[in-house]
């Protein structure tokens, strides 16, 4: 399966809601494409190079699906468009085309059925209560109801400040209990050095 991709600094996940401002011609056209298909593009996080100019030296090998859910002209004249992240995907390989864009072979990656939530859960439940209270994240307008595991753990992976590298080791796990573990073991970390 061949999908257009939109490096970023950032790491989407399922579920989740980004806003973009969109400048570039090579990713205004393939907006357009995608808004005229009904088809979604690939985010994939940049782990060396720059989100403008020329294709980044390295990406993720993992991303998330990303399909536009609204847009508008922002007052600076630029497209904006928010994004709701879909299916994850593997990259198999990439090829750059004459414009600049970067097209992936991707594998769509299968999703564990949603889990009910466990009693050591709900701290977590009560941190991404309290982060769904933030203006930054209020402004998203995300829909922070948390259906079971895999969605409380793609929303704190997502909105928690992880290092990207952390982010996209997260998006590699398939299992949400595992995730959710890993997303702990993280919180742990960051406690640790605000206590040093």
């Amino acid at each position: 399966m061949k999908l257009p991709l939109f490096p970023l600094n950032t790491v989407l996940f399922p579920g989740c809601v980004l806003d973009l401002q969109v400048f570039e011609a090579r990713y205004l056209d393939m907006i357009a494409r995608c808004m005229k298909q009904g088809t979604g593009f690939g985010v994939v996080c940049i782990l060396d190079g720059d989100e403008t100019g020329d294709a980044p030296s390295d990406i993720a090998g993992i991303g998330c699906e990303a399909r536009v859910c609204d847009f508008q002209k922002q007052e600076n004249g630029l497209l904006g468009i928010r994004v709701q992240g879909g299916r994850r995907f593997e990259v198999l390989g990439t090829e750059l085309q004459p414009d600049n864009l970067l097209i992936a072979d991707v594998e769509w990656l299968d999703e564990i059925p949603e889990q009910p939530l466990q009693d050591e859960d709900q701290d977590l439940l009560a941190l991404l209560k309290a982060l769904a209270e933030h203006p930054m994240v209020a402004a998203l307008n995300m829909n922070t109801e948390v259906t079971g595991q895999q969605s409380l753990a793609n929303q704190l992976a997502y909105l928690l400040p992880f290092a990207e590298e952390d982010k996209v080791d997260l998006l590699q796990v398939d299992d949400p209990q595992q995730r959710l573990d890993g997303i702990q073991v993280l919180l742990e970390e960051m406690q640790g050095e605000m206590l040093n």
